[in-house]
């Protein structure tokens, strides 16, 4: 049997979509991409929402809005994928790593407030796997730390604090104390890939909560105007009649979404409901069958969250990196595609370049060496989680 790790579930209401989307004639942003925005908002209960071509672009896009560059900080999990950090290195800010806590995915709270200096603008959470981090303890601590912020434009002053943008890449869906992902951080950016719960083969979305003062209809046009060049008017706008002329208000960025992309992202939001459904059977299987084994696994619903269930880590307790990767090349032989989420930035070349050395970041190090990452998506069979499990569980027990 052949196991993929994560493909997308396409099914024909999708492509239909995507033929009626061509055959109108409007493939770039147009209607399509403007009701996924509505929609997206709707769903996370916030005012607005963008769309734009990946959750890279909405993040890098809310450090520009706020001005956020050279000598400024931000604060980013060390465990994390690269685009969390890279990011920050895009507008020429100082990368601030924060380790885990010992035993956990999560950042470690109590460390956090040390990193926090005046030049300290943003802190960029990750919700990995589909569970959302704990902000009430990240808002807490900037508030401890509030009288030695320093704003240095309109958006930051109107704010008063650090900024807190959630890395949602995975967590499209999930919910904590009842408030949806995408209305408790600041502003929080949603990842479409081809891999995630939701695909719209590439894109993002970008979500914020209300800013005192700031109207959100100015929000909006700000990440227009980034998105596509400065241009003072879309394509679609200029399509009116007579309204062929624009301005560049100035240099700018182009990562718009197109009416192709968010036609897939419409009829996959239709069905979201039972693709999260779907994922959290597989995952109370994968609990039921592992429960008693020396291992972690992370916790995708509690009394307070419900994660979109993206990713299932496990933990090899006791093990090393040699004994999971052998697990991995076992699983393999067997049909069964795994992998690693993740190996911490301070491990990789870009990252060491910058000066970042793994040592200062033990309890990330722990987490990542023995971490094996099975199987999660909506296209598996029972039959295939069966022998998922199977094969799991007499490899480790062998």
């Amino acid at each position: 049997m052949k196991v993929p790790f994560s493909p997308p579930d396409i099914t024909e209401q999708e492509i239909e979509e995507v033929a009626k989307a061509l055959h109108s004639g409007w493939i770039t942003t147009g209607p399509r991409t403007k009701e996924f925005e509505r929609r997206i908002a709707e769903y996370c209960h916030t005012s607005r929402s963008v769309c734009l071509n990946s959750a890279t672009a909405c993040m890098e896009l809310v450090l520009r809005l706020f001005g956020i560059g050279p000598g400024d900080e931000v604060i980013v999990p060390a465990y994390t994928y690269t685009a969390t950090a890279s990011v920050t290195q895009h507008v020429g800010a100082k990368l601030v790593f924060v380790d885990c806590a010992k035993d956990s995915f999560e950042i470690d709270y109590e460390q956090l407030i040390n990193l926090i200096t005046p030049n300290t603008k943003a802190i960029i959470s990750v919700d990995l796997g589909g569970v959302i981090a704990d902000y009430g303890k990240i808002f807490s601590t900037i508030e401890l730390k509030k009288d030695i912020f320093q704003g240095r434009n309109n958006l930051q002053c109107a704010l008063g604090r650090i900024l807190v943008i959630a890395d949602a890449a995975h967590a499209f869906g999930a919910s904590y104390l009842g408030k949806m992902c995408g209305e408790i951080a600041d502003f929080t950016s949603f990842s479409f890939h081809a891999v995630k719960n939701l695909t719209t083969a590439e894109g993002g979305a970008l979500t914020w909560r209300d800013i005192e003062g700031i109207d959100n209809e100015w929000i909006y046009k700000q990440f227009q105007l980034l998105s596509l060049h400065g241009q003072s008017k879309d394509a679609f706008a200029k399509t009116q009649l007579g309204a062929w002329e624009y301005d560049i208000v100035y240099p700018a960025y182009k990562c718009n979404m197109t009416d192709i992309t968010a036609a897939i992202g419409l009829i996959q939001l239709d069905r979201y409901s039972a693709i999260l459904n779907r994922r959290k059977e597989i995952i109370d299987r994968y609990n039921v069958a592992f429960s008693g084994l020396n291992i972690q696994v992370l916790k995708h619903y509690t009394a307070n969250s419900i994660s979109s269930g993206h990713l299932y880590l496990v933990r090899l307790l006791g093990k090393d990196e040699n004994y999971r990767n052998d697990l991995i090349i076992k699983m393999a032989e067997r049909g069964i595609a795994t992998n690693v989420h993740y190996k911490p930035l301070p491990m990789m070349s870009a990252y060491k370049m910058l000066g970042f050395d793994i040592n200062n970041y033990p309890n990330a190090f722990a987490q990542y060496r023995n971490e094996i990452t099975l199987p999660l998506h909506t296209c598996l069979t029972d039959e295939q989680v069966d022998y998922i499990i199977n094969n799991f569980l007499e490899l480790i027990l062998e």
